[in-house]
This record gives C-alpha cells, structure tokens and sequence, in this order.
C-alpha cells in the first residue's frame, strides 16, 4: 500500500510539473458582460494575451447563454459622428502581444440571449484559435465599465 501511495504521489506530482511548465499559452483578462433581458442582445469584453512567440488567431466565440455569438469592431463612419458595428471573421492575436475587446473597438456579440443576464450573474463562452487551443473563460455580468468610449454611439 505504501509503495502504491508513492508511486500515484509522484504520478500526480509528475503531471503536474507537465502542466505547470506548459501554462496557458492564451490568457483571457478581466472579461465582463453588459447586463440585457431574454431574447436581447449583449457584448463580452476582455483582454487577450498571446504568452507565445507564435501568432494566432482567434477564429470563433461560443456559449450556450445566447442563439448566437459572433466577433464585432465597432468604428467610426468616415466623415460622420457616429459609430457602425460590423461582424469580423478572426482577430490576429500577435506573438507576445495583446489584443484589447472593449466598448467602442473590437467585440464579442450575444445574439438572442437564452436568458436575462443580471448584474453578478457569470456564465461561460469558449474560444477557440487558429492553433487549435480552445480556451473556456467565465465570463461576470456587470454594469456599464467604461462608458467614456460609447460617445457618439
């Protein structure tokens, strides 16, 4: 028994040096939800960090919170005040860079949410990369962060 108890001990520490050493390559920061009711629509932000010295790509958003997810920028109209969001199909990820989601720029879009999202609510979106890696992030429901960047929105 002893020799059996050794020998998972060092199976498991053995596992968890593998997993330590490898990390995640993508990190996934600060990500927050607005608060919106049933069949509405909200947005995810965050803050992406590629740790590797490879560029990615981040090619598709998923959660079973909303009928459908999609990635968004939002920009300005030349020549206007206003801002229009369009859906995009990826967004590179730079090798030891970051990439920055946030109200007024890039975007993850709920679509038809399957219920309401309330302030302190949390809920889980997969997303996935170009490399393959597939990253699942809890994402908190909360108020407004930043609204400075909405102007003219």
């Amino acid at each position: 028994m002893k020799k059996f108890l050794m020998f998972a001990l060092a199976g498991m520490l053995l596992l968890s040096a593998c997993g330590a050493s490898g990390g995640e390559v993508i990190e996934a920061h600060d990500p927050w939800a607005r608060p919106a009711m049933k069949g509405e629509n909200s947005a995810i932000y965050l803050l992406l960090h590629n740790h590797t010295a490879e560029d990615d790509e981040l090619v598709s958003v998923s959660s079973d919170v909303a009928a459908s997810v999609e990635l968004h920028e939002s920009k300005m109209v030349e020549g206007s005040d206003m801002m229009e969001m369009t859906p995009v199909a990826s967004v590179p990820l730079p090798a030891d860079g970051e990439v920055e989601f946030k109200p007024g720029g890039l975007h993850i879009m709920l679509f038809g949410l399957n219920r309401d999202l309330k302030v302190g609510d949390q809920f889980d979106i997969t997303l996935t990369f170009k490399s393959g890696l597939i990253l699942k992030v809890t994402v908190p429901v909360m108020e407004n962060m930043d609204d400075t960047h909405m102007d003219g929105m």
